[in-house]
């Protein structure tokens, strides 16, 4: 056989393994699950939903602003405390609802492959990471590649980073470059293009997702998801 052919074989064999992993095993855990096995997708995108909702009227504006809003010139244990609510606050500046199929099934996906409690983790580290970059970005000054003091004063409020720190770490965890280059390259790409402060969070949140897939996923854990009963359900990354 020649090597072209066997770099073919080898090729389809990650697409068919990677299609196996990412759609066909997913599909077999919600069919065995039901519902029930999205729960936590469901919520969070009835959360954007309501609090979209909410934050058009004159009081919800000011009880979310309360709640979620997240800057860098806020006391820290500020920001601390208002980020798990600021992960699924819609920008004012942003549709919501164009992003809310991207949300549901970033959630969606990992919830069934890893979880709801991995799911939430991995969501929350990776927006704390960049809430927390912003601050240093900020500190370093536009002068080492950081960011003008007058970043600290814009609401980091939105899902974003959460949505693309999910599909970073849902694609390397099931070593899926297919769903990585649909999922994560289009939002590194624009990052890049645009490195405002949205853009410089976004990055640090894929570099989190990485990290944390490589650490959790090595030694033969890169395929480990949930199964139907919340056990460890093998799903072939090799």
């Amino acid at each position: 056989m020649s090597l072209v052919s066997r770099l073919a074989g080898r090729r389809g064999e990650a697409l068919l393994r990677e299609w196996r992993n990412v759609v066909v095993a997913p599909f077999r855990a919600l069919r065995e699950r039901g519902p029930l096995g999205v729960s936590l997708a469901v919520l969070a995108t009835l959360a954007v939903i309501g609090l979209h909702e909410f934050q058009q009227t004159g009081t919800g504006a000011d009880v979310v602003r309360v709640v979620s809003e997240v800057r860098a010139d806020q006391p820290l244990w500020l920001s601390l405390l208002r980020t798990p609510v600021s992960v699924f606050v819609p920008a004012v500046d942003l549709p919501a609802w164009g992003g809310l199929p991207r949300l549901f099934l970033a959630f969606a996906l990992a919830e069934l492959l890893f979880g709801r409690v991995r799911t939430l983790v991995v969501a929350y580290a990776v927006t704390l990471a960049g809430t927390l970059s912003a601050r240093v970005m900020i500190a370093l000054g536009p002068d080492l590649l950081g960011l003008p003091a007058d970043a600290a004063h814009t609401v980091d409020t939105g899902a974003s980073a959460a949505i693309v720190g999910l599909f970073a770490y849902t694609a390397v965890a099931l070593r899926a470059p297919v769903l990585f280059l649909a999922a994560v390259v289009p939002t590194v790409a624009g990052s890049l293009a645009e490195p405002n402060l949205a853009g410089r969070e976004h990055l640090v949140a894929v570099a989190a997702a990485v990290l944390i897939a490589a650490v959790l996923h090595r030694s033969g854990w890169a395929g480990r998801a949930v199964g139907p009963g919340g056990e460890p359900a093998v799903v072939s990354a090799r």
